[in-house]
């Protein structure tokens, strides 16, 4: 298969991920990248061998480049997603899709217009960990699933980010940082959610930075840091999630899922691989699960949304992290949110198909046979 050229916009901490990903992955070549701040980009091009460093202009007019990841901030998503839609490129960004529905929902209608596709992370359920659950589930091991539960428990970002004060205002948070893997995996292995309900609040409102180079720095905190939500998926199955920046650590696990035959747990959605856990309807003995896939090294498979978007650009197929799903996500976390602020439940309009598995088999650096 010929290779992709793509284009990054956005030379933050994530890119450098997504960089490795693209020198490691044969199908994809980085042509270009470009930053607000030119000399990141240029730092960017250097470390990993980018073909140049360029305007935002320039990359958006090379006929060359078929797709362009979004690595800008979440603010900014939907205004790079547009144009670069509207230049008849494809579009895979960082998570979360938009800080709205109405964002997502402009985008995704954008792309339909013009003919081109739209991802978007977490690819992380692409990966050994996840692709391992989805497969026992899809072969009957746990029997047929009832009920999940999701925590991810964290006291936040300002002891080691170097500029935490974005995570606590409006878009981010807990839910709209960390909720796309969750969610993601969620839907993955159950399917679509129809109903949600939420408790959300501001429960710690100030934070104090202790990282460098802000550290003392005061952070008025303007979205809730602390979230819990109860989901009804659409096949039936019921849920139990927290996302929270207001605790210390946890013994709660990250996922699991409840079958009539099995217990499953899920590894953490924000890695790639293990470990995987069943416990058998009847006993008390938990079993290591080998993982039946080999994409699992983080360093240089972050990327994998941009990676499986090639191959299908290449092939035609449909592609697997789709703006669909990450639309569907962004409703969820928007509607734990407006549950919480309305005191009720809310019925999602928004739905999704399960992406397709990925293939057994595979080399470790590829994606489709």
């Amino acid at each position: 298969m010929e290779t992709v050229k793509i284009g990054i916009i956005g030379c933050g901490n994530i890119s450098s991920s997504y960089l490795a990903t693209a020198n490691a992955f044969p199908i994809l070549e980085a042509a270009a990248c470009c930053d607000i701040e030119s000399s990141r980009a240029e730092s960017r091009a250097e470390e990993f061998g980018v073909g140049r460093a360029c305007s935002m202009a320039d990359l958006l007019a090379d006929p060359e480049i078929q797709i362009v990841v979004n690595l800008t901030t979440p603010q900014a998503h939907m205004e790079v997603s547009l144009a670069a839609i509207e230049a008849g490129k494809h579009v895979y960004t960082e998570k979360p899709l938009a800080v709205t529905r109405e964002e997502g929902a402009r985008i995704l209608e954008a792309a339909e217009r013009k003919g081109v596709r739209v991802g978007c992370a977490p690819g992380t359920f692409l990966a050994a960990g996840l692709q391992t659950c989805r497969k026992m589930i899809d072969e009957g091991v746990i029997g047929q699933p009832v009920a999940c539960s999701a925590f991810m428990m964290s006291h936040g970002h300002e002891s080691w980010h170097p500029d935490p004060a974005y995570y606590y205002q409006v878009g981010a948070g807990p839910m709209f940082d960390m909720g796309p893997y969750y969610l993601t995996a969620l839907t993955t292995l159950l399917g679509p959610i129809a109903q949600v309900a939420g408790t959300a609040g501001i429960l710690i409102p100030e934070r104090t930075i202790t990282s460098k180079p802000k550290y003392g720095e005061k952070i008025t905190v303007r979205t809730p840091d602390h979230v819990t939500g109860t989901m009804r998926f659409a096949s039936g199955a019921i849920g139990t999630i927290i996302t929270t920046f207001a605790t210390w650590p946890s013994q709660l696990p990250r996922i699991e899922i409840y079958g009539t035959e099995a217990t499953l747990a899920v590894p953490d959605p924000n890695t790639l691989a293990g470990p995987v856990r069943l416990c058998k309807a009847g006993t008390r003995e938990w079993e290591d699960i080998e993982l039946t896939h080999p994409h699992s090294q983080r360093k240089d498979m972050w990327g994998l949304g941009v990676v499986d978007m090639a191959y299908a650009v290449g092939s035609g197929r449909p592609h697997r992290a789709t703006g669909k799903q990450a639309f569907h996500v962004l409703d969820l976390m928007q509607s734990f949110l407006d549950s919480s602020a309305q005191k009720s439940y809310l019925d999602i309009q928004s739905t999704m198909e399960r992406p397709a598995p990925v293939p057994t088999g595979l080399d470790t650096y590829e994606l489709d046979k």
